[in-house]
């Protein structure tokens, strides 16, 4: 069975990292010292050297996405910390948040060092009141003890909106606008958050930043596999006996993740594995046994994303899932472009009617049909992230929609555990995060 190797959250079992003194016992700002002795470019180059790619799912080389940002540029250059962790099945950040806030703080200040940056924006999600409240007490701590030296860190609170995820909109709902995504080029290393350069970053990236330093590059790159090096901080949920997070070497496979987590709960039997988060394409049971690696996902047809693993049991009806996914993305959608805006009520339409029992023979295909025209036909991966899974389903379960069809209705009714699949992880009464555990 795999064995849990911590980077990121190293210590946090052990001691309050929240405090700044427990963080410093354990090297807590040695690296930023450090850093601070270096060149910007020796600091890119131990990111390269890592082959760190972005944790927040769209998996970019972060040392080259750093490496955009013009040199000696005559306007501001901002970092923007992506903590609009909106991404169901996804609730790593969070507990880096809550957990490790002053090895963030690390990452962005060595970042904005790298980036010659002196403004650092941390967008975090306006549900995370809990994790605001600790960070901003780290803040608070950080710059008591003058580590900031000259730099400005500003939380900002986001209001709940999943498209702020995607980057320029997140820009646009830091300006005070509407959170809607930005036509690109011109990308946001060119002209970003006020038209100026600007690094934006996912928060489990810029808090692997520290650990990088410390290890070398080299060394972080040979954890896990060539094309996906490091850690993790795996999100395990849906039907299992110990959902949570585990921070495990990149290229174990699913399987082991699972078995980490207990297996299947009330032994029953797996169904299927949302790899990702909802907006990826599903894997069904035998297919379990590949890494949860960049490459290797790709390869059977999905993605790593964010580090999500939803296991999901027999009695799950599909139809159901795939209606609750599109309804999510239909309601969040922020109505720009027209394919995602009305291509989601559609799909969210034929759904419920097949759902119902209404639907007719052709219905199928016209779902398909919709996806396809939905897919790769918007300003943002909003759409995609509606389309991609939905037609999953329909491809790899297509019996069971056929089934609604044919009987009038579902099969499964009264039986479905799509409550329990979505069911929040329990860490404390006040927090749904679950902790790796002991």
């Amino acid at each position: 069975m795999a064995e849990l190797l911590q980077l990121v959250l190293a210590g946090a079992d052990e001691r309050d990292l929240t405090k700044l003194a427990s963080y410093r016992e354990v090297g807590g700002y040695v690296q930023l010292a450090r850093a601070r002795g270096l060149t910007a470019q020796a600091i890119l180059d131990e990111l390269n050297a890592s082959n760190l790619r972005g944790r927040g799912g769209a998996f970019f080389a972060t040392g080259r996405k750093a490496g955009f940002i013009p040199k000696d540029s005559p306007q501001p250059v901002y970092l923007a910390v992506n903590a609009d962790e909106s991404e169901p099945g996804t609730f790593k950040d969070r507990e880096i948040m809550a957990r490790v806030p002053h090895r963030l703080i690390e990452g962005c200040l060595i970042l904005a060092h790298a980036i010659s940056s002196k403004s650092v924006f941390i967008y975090i999600r306006g549900e995370y009141l809990v994790e605001f409240e600790i960070l901003r007490a780290a803040l608070d701590e950080a710059r008591e003890a003058d580590l900031l030296e000259g730099v400005t860190i500003v939380l900002h609170r986001g209001a709940g909106a999943y498209i702020c995820g995607e980057e320029t909109a997140l820009l646009e709902s830091l300006e005070g606008k509407r959170g809607m995504p930005r036509s690109k080029p011109p990308f946001p290393a060119i002209s970003g958050l006020y038209a100026a350069p600007t690094l934006i970053n996912n928060v489990e990236t810029i808090a692997t930043v520290p650990p990088i330093l410390e290890l070398g590059g080299a060394e972080f790159a040979r954890i896990g596999t060539p094309d996906s090096t490091g850690t993790r901080v795996f999100c395990l949920s849906g039907n299992v006996v110990r959902g949570g997070n585990y921070e495990l070497p990149m290229g174990i496979t699913i399987r082991e993740l699972i078995d980490l987590g207990g297996g299947v709960a009330d032994g029953r039997e797996l169904k299927a594995v949302i790899p990702g988060g909802s907006s990826f394409p599903i894997l069904t049971a035998d297919q379990i046994d590949t890494p949860l690696s960049h490459d290797a996902l790709a390869e059977v047809g999905t993605f790593l994303g964010s580090g999500v693993v939803i296991a999901i049991d027999d009695r799950c009806c599909m139809v159901q899932l795939a209606l609750r996914v599109a309804q999510f993305y239909m309601h969040e959608s922020c109505g720009k472009c027209t394919p995602c805006r009305e291509g989601t009520r559609w799909m969210v339409q034929i759904l419920e009617a097949v759902e119902a029992g209404r639907a007719s023979q052709g219905e199928l295909d016209l779902l398909l049909s919709v996806c396809d025209r939905i897919l790769g036909k918007c300003l943002c991966p909003l759409g995609d992230a509606a389309a991609m899974p939905v037609a999953s389903y329909v491809d790899k379960f297509r019996d069971e929609f056929q089934a609604h069809v044919d009987q009038g209705g579902c099969p499964l009714a009264g039986e479905s555990s799509l409550e329990d699949l979505f069911a929040p992880v329990d860490q404390h009464s006040h927090d749904p995060v679950a902790r790796v555990p002991a």
